[in-house]
C-alpha cells in the first residue's frame, strides 16, 4: 500500500506542477504565457521578467514531469523545492503562514511534500525503481 500512496502523491504534485509549468510557457489551462508572467513578475522585482517566468516554468514543467514519473526523484524534488522556496521569499512570505491572507501554508506544504518524497524515494511504481 505504501507504494501506491507514494505514486498518488507523486502523479498529484507532478501533474499540477506540470499544469502552473504549462501556464508560464505556453498560456494554457488559463494561464498568461511567458509574456503575461513575465511582466507580473517584473512588477514584483524578478527582472528580466520574461527570461525569469521562462525559467520558472520550466523548472514547474521539468520538474513536475520528473516527480510525476518518478525519474531522478531527488532532482525533482530540489526543483519543485526551489520554485515553492521562490514563492515563499518573492510573494506569499510577508502575507503570514496561512493561506487565507495570501500566506505561504500551501506552498510550504508542497515544499515538504517534494523534499519528503525526494528523501524516502519514490517508490516500486516508479521510472527509478526500474532504470536503477
Amino acid at each position: 500500500m505504501m507504494n501506491i500512496g507514494l505514486l498518488i502523491i507523486r502523479l498529484v504534485i507532478g501533474v499540477l506542477f506540470v499544469g502552473h509549468g504549462a501556464q508560464k510557457l505556453f498560456g494554457w489551462f488559463g494561464g498568461y504565457g511567458l509574456k503575461g508572467t513575465g511582466g507580473w513578475f517584473e512588477s514584483i522585482g524578478m527582472k528580466p521578467g520574461v527570461t525569469m517566468a521562462l525559467f520558472a516554468g520550466l523548472a514547474e514543467l521539468v520538474g513536475g514531469l520528473l516527480f510525476a514519473l518518478g525519474l531522478l526523484t531527488p532532482l525533482a524534488g530540489v526543483i519543485i523545492a526551489g520554485t515553492m522556496v521562490m514563492a515563499i521569499v518573492k510573494v506569499h512570505g510577508a502575507n503570514g503562514l496561512w493561506s487565507i491572507s495570501n500566506g505561504y501554508e500551501y506552498n510550504l506544504t508542497l515544499l515538504a511534500t517534494a523534499i519528503g518524497i525526494a528523501l524516502i524515494g519514490p517508490g516500486l511504481y516508479s521510472l527509478d525503481a526500474i532504470l536503477f
